[in-house]
């Protein structure tokens, strides 16, 4: 069966994206289509560009002071990241790559702040129309864009689904990093375990964890009212809880929680 795979917005929990199209691919599935918002844009551009398994292995490797160290900070007061380090080894995995010279069509959606509409790239530059896709708000700086300022696509549309409209795929299938559901248990390596248990965890709330949960509820609530305008063949839902936005060292536990998520829908296709 061919599909047009749709990529959610979501921080951290998108890596479950990898874990769900490895699962897709191994039942035997053709992913004609790509769309994408934030992270979903991100992991679908890899995965078009032929880079995603190179990428998977790059951040599986990372603890959390790795995940620190990526992240230069900006002085300009219109966001903390600039993401040069993170794109700069983005650029190592896929180089200079064309959208429109990909063998998938692929659709990156960010926000035009200024005229409050959805841009969409489906041409150019594959590596900026996914920075202008992640640029989250008040963390990564905006991208300035043709006289538009850009920020990430879930502001608008978390789950692009409209871009997939038109294609001649056999159905369409969106994941969204949202779900309401129980997350499954991950039976962790022991060294992955021992560099999560290291972690401190803090109950309150500072800056980044306010900004991170406002946008959580904005983004679950724009995805019901996305999904009611265009609501896709098939959806597979990620537990919203599986890890926090910017919880980004910890891919495997994430990756696989997408796989568990993809074999309990492809099992209810046959069911």
């Amino acid at each position: 069966m061919t599909i047009s795979l749709v990529l959610g917005s979501g921080g951290a929990r998108g890596y479950a994206h990898i874990g769900v199209i490895e699962e897709l691919e191994k039942a035997g599935l053709k992913i004609e289509s790509i769309s994408g918002s934030s992270i979903g844009a991100l992991i679908g551009g890899l995965y078009a560009a032929g880079g995603l398994q190179e990428y998977k292995e790059w951040v599986l490797d990372l603890d959390m002071f790795d995940v620190a160290v990526l992240l230069d900070l900006s002085f300009e007061s219109s966001g903390l990241i600039r993401g040069e380090k993170i794109f700069k080894k983005l650029k190592e995995i896929i180089g200079e790559v064309k959208i429109e010279e990909l063998p998938k069509k692929f659709t990156a959606v960010a926000t035009n702040l200024e005229k409050d509409k959805e841009v969409w790239f489906q041409q150019g530059d594959l590596l900026s129309a996914i920075r202008a896709s992640i640029s989250i708000p008040s963390f990564f700086t905006p991208v300035k864009y043709k006289e538009m300022v850009l920020v990430d696509g879930g502001v608008l549309n978390p789950l692009p689904v409209a871009p997939t409209m038109s294609d001649y795929t056999q159905a369409t299938i969106a994941v969204s990093l949202y779900g309401d559901l129980p997350k499954p248990s991950i039976e962790l390596p022991t060294e992955i375990q021992k560099k999560q248990e290291e972690v401190e965890k803090s109950e309150e709330y500072n800056f980044i964890s306010i900004i991170s949960k406002s946008f959580d509820v904005m983004q679950k609530s724009l995805i019901r009212y996305r999904l009611a305008g265009y609501p896709p063949d098939y959806l597979i839902e990620i537990p919203k809880e599986v890890c926090g936005t910017y919880d980004f060292y910890k891919a495997y536990e994430v990756i696989e929680v997408g796989r568990v998520m993809a074999k309990q829908f492809l099992e209810s296709l046959t069911s």
